[in-house]
């Protein structure tokens, strides 16, 4: 299986660095996924949940608030302002990683429905680790 590099990095550091079969994100025109040799590209992203699927099939779910995604046929970059990773060992580090996830969106969203879509995707990733 194809596979591309995949950094997503905030102003605080990286959220995530390695390996990745697909990656979907939240374009400001809509949700796109990328594979391995996707065109080059470089677009906008706004509030929303990036889900990456790693070798092993699982998904890990990180939350942005707003940045940018370049991608190429190697290799993707995501640069945001603000992110929280949904993951965890046990319950209570979920449970954390849900509470940071929604307050990051909560800060900046300007909608109650794009707060509740955000909302149920961060409810359902974090149903995937339980």
């Amino acid at each position: 299986m194809d596979k591309f590099k995949l950094e997503i990095l905030t102003p605080n550091g990286e959220i995530f660095n390695g390996e990745a079969v697909s990656v979907v994100l939240p374009g400001i025109e809509g949700e796109f996924g990328v594979l391995a040799g996707h065109a080059a590209l470089t677009t906008l992203l706004e509030a929303g949940v990036v889900d990456v699927e790693k070798e092993d099939k699982s998904v890990e779910s990180i939350v942005i608030n707003w940045g940018v995604a370049h991608v190429n046929e190697e290799k993707v970059v995501v640069l945001v302002e603000g992110a929280a990773a949904i993951r965890g060992e046990n319950e209570s580090e979920i449970a954390n990683a849900i509470d940071a996830a929604k307050k990051l969106i909560n800060e900046i969203a300007d909608s109650s429905a794009a707060i509740a879509a955000v909302s149920a995707k961060i409810e359902t990733a974090a149903q995937k680790l339980l």
